[in-house]
């Protein structure tokens, strides 16, 4: 109780010379905005023909977990470096692109692996090697039901410490917090 009396006094007699209209006024300029780029899109499992040597091991050194795991291609390293979290925030289907059929599965991917030197800007999304969708009445995997989608807006929604990676979904949401600002850097 004496906080709240003690919180209404500051904001109505104004704190440190701001008034409550100048409070309110820094509170609604302060929406987070993220980086935003469009890019081609494709997806892959964690199997030796679809990665390096060792396919349970990312290019960042993270565990290759198909349900929070993303790779960017090497030309977006700067914009994108291991640990950034992102977000899709406008796919359009297009020929032999089925991103409708698997943004359900996508959520928010930490980017931490990273693609052949000649793909260029280019993310790739790790799939579980055992998921199906269903497409034509039969079940597939999702990486081939992806295919490479174009012209695909991701955000950056914030970063996570690529050596404390979220296990799934629920504690990457937690990590990023819901205004999706980074809580771990």
């Amino acid at each position: 109780m004496l906080s709240t009396a003690l919180t209404g006094f500051f904001v109505f007699s104004g704190v440190g010379g701001m008034t409550a209209d100048t409070l309110l006024k820094t509170e609604s300029l302060q929406v987070p905005t993220y980086e935003k780029y469009s890019v081609s899109m494709t997806a892959y499992n964690a199997v030796p023909e679809q990665t390096d040597g060792d396919p349970f091991t990312t290019a960042s050194g993270a565990y290759s977990d198909p349900d929070v795991m993303a790779a960017r291609s090497i030309d977006l390293k700067e914009e994108l470096p291991f640990g950034t979290v992102i977000a899709v925030t406008h796919a359009t289907s297009s020929v032999n692109c089925g991103i409708g059929l698997v943004e359900a599965l996508i959520g928010y991917r930490v980017i931490g692996d990273s693609m052949h030197p000649r793909k260029r800007n280019q993310v790739d999304i790790l799939f579980d090697k055992y998921d199906t969708v269903s497409l034509g009445g039969k079940q597939r995997n999702p990486a081939l039901v992806m295919g490479l989608c174009k012209d695909i807006e991701i955000s950056v929604v914030g970063h996570v410490d690529i050596n404390r990676m979220p296990k799934n979904q629920s504690e990457l949401k937690i990590m990023i917090g819901k205004s999706g600002l980074a809580v771990s850097k």
